[in-house]
């Protein structure tokens, strides 16, 4: 079956063909609460590093992000041939996204009585979950490199490759536009930065609901609607320095009605902070929120994740020492279009403890691994991280997050999909698992009552602005 799936393609792949490359193996040791890098894959890493890069071309067998264009030897990862860009039937601009792989039966379900054969494909953060919760399982499905995006955009991280460097002590980029800066990294800070500006489309705008069950499974609802602009996508970085704008709404429940946020993300973090507002209701003016980055809790999250867990990571990297391990071949949520169909709702997927695993689609796919350690005098709640980004989007999938005591704290999951419209590929919701309080917290699910639009009216830096808060907040 593997040999067998490693040729389907689905409807609306592409057929880029696949060169041959030279497959890197990136093995780590598992430890108690830890991840040991083994002298193999220190050399490795070093190998990585000491390898020019020359000036808009890439490595023989590498895709344009930089991901090894071959499937691996056994055939259980296929290769990518362009991604997935054509809708299934029944999609309707604007609504949910019909799941292009719905027929698909599951493979194998990895649970805590099995997990030992599949460790070296399991992050600590999942196996620490399969030994806490004796329900939780995972369902493995055939595995497709569904990530795609426009052309323009895979040609602009062919001419990054090169061309952009790391400035600031790593606290911001120069010399790349619109795409990855670094399609073949040569450091943990390269491989964080390719996530921070990878493809996210031009702009969106959709409704999406969060919640945080109680150990018993209670919860309430919160409905937000979210505008993003993303400038660096847009012809590069923008002239006064914005990577990235956000506008956030508070629906519901009316406690937290009419509740709005306004948030711009600079190129250079480190030099320009994230800058945001407010406007309440109940005071009716706008006013600057304090700092909104780092560690500081998660609005909506019940102190269950910080502002830099969401997208898996956010803002600047700078108070982290960062370690490119390697690529891996790892478990990962993937093509979760069950997470968020239409025909499920809330109460199917919010169960107490974790979402219910019946909707998750986890699949094998090649992932970087990135080690990231708190700088001595720096302050975060995390003494350590470590980030699954996929190997074919940049897409952060996973992170397991450990407290000060070198112990597994926090574990994060995306529910990622190719929304082939567009095309890109990124979560569709972010997942928080807290070990320690046993609680979790959802944003982003679309399941009913929701929408998401990448091709409405075309945003501008304005309809971002302090006075563009306090006009939403009048009407």
């Amino acid at each position: 079956m593997a040999g067998a799936q490693a040729n389907d393609q689905p409807p609306g792949e592409g057929t880029v063909p696949a060169a041959p490359p030279v497959v890197v193996k990136a093995a780590l040791v598992q430890a108690p609460h830890r991840v040991a890098v083994v002298p193999a894959v220190a050399a490795v890493v070093a190998t990585r590093q000491a390898a020019p890069v020359t000036a808009g071309k890439l490595a023989p067998g590498l895709t344009p992000f930089g991901a090894i264009t071959a499937g691996n030897a056994d055939g259980t990862i296929p290769a990518w041939t362009g991604g997935l860009t054509t809708p299934p039937a029944g999609f309707v601009r604007g609504g949910g996204h019909p799941n292009p792989y719905a027929d698909e039966k599951k493979l194998y379900s990895i649970s805590a009585a099995n997990m030992g054969q599949y460790a070296p494909q399991l992050t600590p953060g999942i196996q620490a979950m399969l030994r806490q919760y004796p329900g939780y399982r995972l369902d493995v499905y055939p595995t497709h490199r569904s990530f795609a995006a426009p052309k323009p955009i895979l040609e602009a991280a062919i001419n990054n490759a090169g061309h952009a460097h790391l400035a600031a002590d790593g606290k911001s980029v120069i010399g790349a536009t619109a795409s990855i800066p670094f399609p073949m990294p040569q450091s943990g800070l390269e491989a964080v930065w390719n996530h921070l500006l990878r493809w996210r489309g031009y702009q969106a705008h959709f409704t999406s609901y969060a919640a945080t069950p109680t150990t018993s499974g209670d919860y309430t609802l919160i409905k937000n609607d979210t505008k993003l602009l993303f400038a660096y996508a847009n012809g590069g970085v923008s002239d006064n320095g914005v990577l990235a704008y956000y506008i956030i709404k508070t629906l519901e429940p009316p406690l937290y009605s009419g509740q709005i946020a306004v948030a711009n993300d600079h190129v250079d973090p480190g030099a320009h902070p994230r800058e945001a507002w407010v406007y309440s209701p109940g005071e009716s003016r706008v006013r600057r929120a304090p700092e909104v980055n780092f560690d500081t809790p998660q609005v909506q999250a019940d102190s269950l994740a910080t502002d830099d867990d969401l997208d898996v990571y956010n803002g600047s990297p700078e108070r982290y020492n960062w370690q490119l391990v390697g690529r891996r071949e790892m478990y990962v949520p993937y093509n979760d279009y069950e997470f968020g169909s239409e025909s499920h709702d809330y109460s199917d997927l919010l169960k107490p403890l974790y979402i219910n695993p019946d909707l998750m689609r986890w699949e094998l796919h090649r992932v970087w691994v990135v080690e990231a350690t708190l700088k001595p005098g720096s302050h975060h709640i995390y003494s350590r991280r470590t980030f699954y980004f996929d190997e074919d989007s940049w897409e952060g999938l996973l992170a397991d997050e450990y407290d000060r005591r070198g112990q597994i704290w926090r574990v994060i999951s995306g529910a990622p999909i190719e929304f082939y419209e567009v095309p890109v590929l990124t979560n569709g919701a972010n997942i928080f698992y807290d070990l320690q309080a046993r609680r979790y917290h959802a944003r982003g699910m679309r399941n009913r009552d929701a929408s998401i639009d990448f091709f409405g009216a075309k945003m501008t830096p304005a309809d971002f602005s302090p006075e563009a808060l306090r006009e939403a907040g009048v009407r």
